[in-house]
């Protein structure tokens, strides 16, 4: 009997925890606000346990974590162009995120979960193309 009452109580708190959880959308996009090849919004600020759904909203796009700029224990990810894809962030820190074909042309994100753990590390990470001018920026909006 108690046994079942500890189990009920560990369900319920999964279930409770689960509750609080958002769903991010973010499209993926030739022009938007910003300029050319954005992520929008650029600038992500989750809790752990949030999905982060990546819209294909023009083709040709796709979401994938940057070498670097991962918090520790987070698992890299790389969606399929032009699909939709969704990720739910468990560690905290910042996830730098990238579409592959326009990369260099500043296609990318910045996701902070929770608190920013591995700020400067992710910051420290060499950029290329005109990255290197929209991540000031995303940086900027960290807190």
């Amino acid at each position: 009997m108690f046994g079942k009452i500890i189990a009920s109580g560990a369900v319920l708190m999964l279930f409770a925890g689960m509750a609080g959880a958002e769903t991010i959308e973010v499209k993926m996009l030739n022009k938007g606000e910003a300029g050319t090849m954005v992520f929008e919004p650029a600038f992500i600020a989750a809790m752990p346990g949030d999905t982060i759904t990546f819209l294909a909203t023009d083709k040709g796009h796709n979401a994938e974590t940057i070498k670097g700029m991962l918090p520790e224990g987070a698992e890299k990810f790389k969606s399929a162009l032009g699909k939709e894809f969704s990720i739910t962030l468990n560690e905290e820190g910042i996830y730098g995120i990238k579409c592959s074909p326009h990369y260099a042309l500043g296609m990318v994100a910045l996701i902070q979960v929770g608190e920013a753990t591995n700020l400067e590390d992710a910051a420290a990470v060499k950029q290329k193309g005109k990255a290197k001018k929209r991540f000031p920026g995303l940086f900027d909006q960290v807190n």
